[in-house]
Parts: C-alpha cells; structure tokens; sequence
C-alpha cells in the first residue's frame, strides 16, 4: 500500500509532502516506510517493522490520521484498500 499526502503549497513555500508506505518482506514480515520533506528539497525516511499485518495497518492507518490532522491531503493512493483505511 502506498499513499502520498501534500500540504496545499503557499505563496512563496514550496508544498510539504509526506509518503507512507506499507510492504511485505521476503520473510513474511512487513515494512512500514514513512517519508517526509519539502517538495524539491531533502527528504527524511523513516522505516518500522512488524511481524504481523494487522499490527503493521495499525501503524500505517495512525501514521495517516496524523500527517490528516495536521492539514496534509492524500493526492495518490495505491493499494489494496484504498486511502481511507480497510
């Protein structure tokens, strides 16, 4: 699953962005990506892994409702479920 959020841009900033990204590894377990940065400019990943899917949706699903909370709008879902959660 894959979901790309971004801040509406200003005047003179360019647009934040935030990509949330959920994987299965070659051994079964899942990989919870979350990159962040100005559109343009450097970026920070973050990556959390989890043994069990549901644990891992729980993370990717908090990790959402919080970059939501804080103004960012999904503009690119990708996934199995949609953007909105299961």
């Amino acid at each position: 699953m894959r979901l790309y959020m971004q801040t509406v841009p200003g005047n003179t900033d360019a647009p934040r962005y935030v990509q949330i990204t959920l994987e299965q590894d070659l051994l079964g377990g899942w990989t919870l990506y979350r990159e962040s940065g100005n559109q343009g400019g450097r970026a920070s990943l973050k990556r959390e892994q989890f043994l069990e899917r549901d644990e891992a949706m729980v993370a990717f699903e908090k990790a959402r409702d919080a970059q939501l909370k804080r103004g960012f709008r999904v503009m690119f879902a990708q996934g199995q479920e949609g953007p909105y959660g299961r």
